[in-house]
């Protein structure tokens, strides 16, 4: 059951949230608290916790962008909703790994989607195998548990990211930053659109390689992965990045 905590300014707005959370077909929650702005969000969250925040963004004082980028120093941060009537402020959101930006009046099926998208989130933080940590993808609509210590690569196309195993190939709804985040240290950023596998690199060479306004397709950096017979572009800004990465591991 997702623990949700309600910050908004506007009373009413408040309200319809917990009408609206109570309806039939939302995933199962429970609202633990309710804020009218940041100073009375930060001292609930100062003693207790939850799972979800559903957060507007234009508040008195503080506002929500900025309190949710003090969260995120926080271990164990909440996962955010931003709840708005400033459609403008979306692009920041999702900087600060939102899982969803609802605009104002909240349409019930954009309300459940946001639930069940933070729900899968804070399952997959938590999921743990005998293996290790893994991802949770669903794939042609079965879900897969994929081990952490298989993934080889992600890499960010068009509206979805590839997930590459040694003999696989998913594609998942999160994005790049959301999974960088969720994967931590195990994983590289080489290029704006591409995560590897630290264990994986096998190789940093010089080589002509197929690439995008950032790169151009001519000749320039990549790495080669243990298991795959293919490179992979390292863009000009990552480059010192990766060499003192792959340094560091003694690769």
């Amino acid at each position: 059951m997702l623990k949700v905590f309600i910050v908004d300014d506007e009373e009413l707005a408040r309200v319809r949230l917990r009408s609206l959370l109570q309806e039939p077909g939302m995933p199962p929650n429970q609202v633990v608290g309710e804020a009218a702005d940041a100073r009375q969000a930060q001292a609930w969250l100062s003693t207790q916790g939850c799972d979800l925040v559903l957060l507007d963004v234009q508040m008195p004082g503080l506002n929500g962008t900025q309190l949710a980028a003090q969260w995120q120093t926080r271990p164990h941060a909440p996962a955010v909703v931003f709840v708005t009537a400033h459609p403008e402020h979306a692009v920041t959101a999702f900087e600060l790994n939102a899982v969803d930006y609802l605009t104002k009046p909240v349409r019930r099926e954009r309300l459940q989607a946001a639930l069940e998208r933070a729900a899968e989130r804070i399952r997959a933080r938590a999921q743990n195998t005998e293996d290790g940590p893994v991802l949770v993808v669903n794939d042609r609509g079965r879900v897969t548990r994929v081990p952490v210590h298989e993934v080889l690569y992600l890499k960010a196309e068009l509206k979805y990211v590839t997930l590459r195993t040694a003999e696989h190939t998913y594609v998942l709804d999160d994005s790049l930053a959301v999974l960088e985040e969720r994967l931590g240290d195990r994983f590289l950023r080489i290029h704006r659109n591409a995560l590897v596998a630290r264990r994986a690199v096998r190789a940093l060479e010089r080589r002509h390689v197929p690439g995008d306004d950032e790169d151009n397709g001519k000749e320039g950096w990549a790495v080669r992965l243990q298991g795959l017979d293919e490179w992979l572009a390292v863009s000009r800004r990552q480059v010192a990045a990766v060499r003192e990465a792959l340094s560091s591991e003694g690769l």
